[in-house]
């Protein structure tokens, strides 16, 4: 069911236009992300869905009550910046509580809030540390703790776990996806982090110049683009030119034989990558580009490939997507 419905958003900055014509829909308890290069307009479409920027042209509904300019207060949606956005003079407990009294809860329903928050996000017995004292993980959680005390009826998340290292960012990205589907929130995200939208998202939306050009599943998006930059920006990608189209083809499509196949090829390169290797071919005859095929380390183990020999390589007819040549 239709949960959040954005309608024809138009938005400019003086002589810019940063979104053309916007048409979005978001199913109740869904986790949506969107995904797009810098200056795209993601971040500003979710603002103006935070109500912190309005419109030119357009509508918002949430269920069947528009709000286009209702102001962020009168939305009730929660919101998670890069930053913690912590007071660096409240503990843990005052931090939380502090939104509370502004939206005018009672002290015992604030301290009913903030337990049940800090125990979503793992941080019982943390109400009296001071901001310092925490890790920039455990700085993220009390954010998130914060945003959801609120009860909000829409979560959005601003690129929440850029500011994170490895391993950590994904600690937090699957305690993220396990409280949204425990409370089965409605979820919009904004990353530049494929692999973050990937493993966490029920649907991506993929922002170009201001325009949504596909919505789907993760995997819908990865096996089935619709248009040539989606292909292209999502994963990574071997692209051959031929004539009037472009063929996309995944890497790890391309298959590596010592004893066979129906094209030659030279070893150019090889990276490992600890469970997979990424060889890259430069084929016998003249292509514009140099095709790329990521094997498990198991099955490079197994050929034994090394920079210079000559192999043989495979790609199935399915693997190819075909798209006319774009003009930019």
């Amino acid at each position: 069911m239709t949960y959040l419905q954005l309608q024809g958003i138009y938005k400019g900055f003086d002589d810019q236009k940063v979104l053309r014509g916007i048409d979005f829909c978001v199913n109740e308890g869904e986790f949506v992300s969107m995904l797009g290069p810098s200056g795209c307009g993601k971040s500003t479409l979710l603002r103006i869905i935070a109500g912190l920027e309005y419109p030119d042209k357009g509508k918002i509904f949430l269920k069947d009550t528009e709000i286009t300019f209702v102001p962020p207060m009168g939305r009730k949606f929660g919101m998670l910046f890069q930053s913690y956005a912590l007071f660096p003079n409240m503990n843990v407990y005052q931090n939380l509580q502090f939104p509370l009294k502004e939206c005018g809860f009672e002290s015992k329903k604030i301290s009913s809030l903030i337990n049940q928050s800090l125990e979503l996000v793992g941080l019982e017995g943390s109400e009296h540390k001071m901001p310092f004292e925490l890790s920039g993980g455990q700085q993220q959680r009390v954010a998130i703790a914060r945003a959801l005390s609120l009860k909000p009826r829409v979560l959005l998340l601003d690129e929440p776990l850029s500011a994170l290292d490895a391993k950590v960012r994904v600690k937090l990205r699957r305690d993220i996806k396990k409280i949204q589907r425990e409370l089965g929130m409605t979820t919009i995200m904004v990353t530049h982090d494929q692999e973050e939208a990937i493993g966490i998202s029920d649907k991506i939306a993929i922002l170009n110049n201001g325009k949504i050009l596909q919505i789907a599943t993760p995997k819908e998006l990865y096996l089935h683009p619709k248009d040539y930059f989606s292909a292209v920006f999502i994963g990574q990608s071997n692209q051959i030119r031929l004539k009037k189209h472009i063929y996309v083809i995944r890497p790890e499509n391309v298959e590596i034989s010592r004893i066979r196949g129906k094209f030659e090829a030279k070893i150019k390169d090889i990276e490992f990558f600890g469970n997979f290797f990424r060889v890259t071919l430069k084929p016998k005859w003249k292509w514009d580009k140099a095709i790329i095929s990521n094997l498990f380390s198991r099955d490079f183990y197994k050929l034994d490939l090394e920079i210079g020999e000559r192999v043989f390589f495979n790609i199935e007819k399915k693997y190819f997507l075909k798209y006319k040549v774009p003009v930019w």
